[in-house]
């Protein structure tokens, strides 16, 4: 079985949308594994995002995914990286499938309510970077 991050985003946490966004993950077939609400302080926010260090929408991205809790979780399916994917819809709101979280919560391109991994290695990384908060370890 394939295992993928999930983070229901401040945004989406704010607007009590986590019940709704989960059922759709299970509606899909994909377990949740684990789950747990957090609050990222900005230098874990941008220690898991320094994918983007240097790009001009850094700043904002780690004040927002700061700035409220969020719900980080494992989602475990066959093929539940693009399962997974899928369900979100496209990073662009306005460009997602209809019937996708993001076209249906997401408010903009930047407070797009859902992350998740985007391959097998990024996935083993991210879940390991959320290891403790998830009661993987320690």
């Amino acid at each position: 079985m394939e295992q993928t991050l999930m983070m229901v985003k401040p945004d989406a946490v704010a607007r009590n949308l986590v019940g709704r966004i989960l059922a759709r993950v299970e509606e899909s077939g994909l377990r949740v594994i684990r789950l747990r609400m957090v609050h990222l302080q900005a230098q874990e926010a941008r220690a898991f995002y320094r994918v983007h260090e240097g790009r001009p929408f850094l700043d904002a991205l780690v004040a927002f995914m700061s700035s409220g809790p969020i719900v980080v979780g494992v989602l475990e399916g066959e093929d539940a990286i693009r399962r997974w994917r899928d369900l979100m819809g496209a990073t662009d709101p306005a460009k997602a499938a209809e019937g996708t979280i993001r076209k249906d919560f997401a408010e903009n391109i930047e407070r797009n309510s859902v992350h998740g991994s985007d391959a097998p290695e990024t996935a083993r990384e991210e879940i390991a970077f959320h290891a403790l908060s998830l009661g993987l370890r320690g």
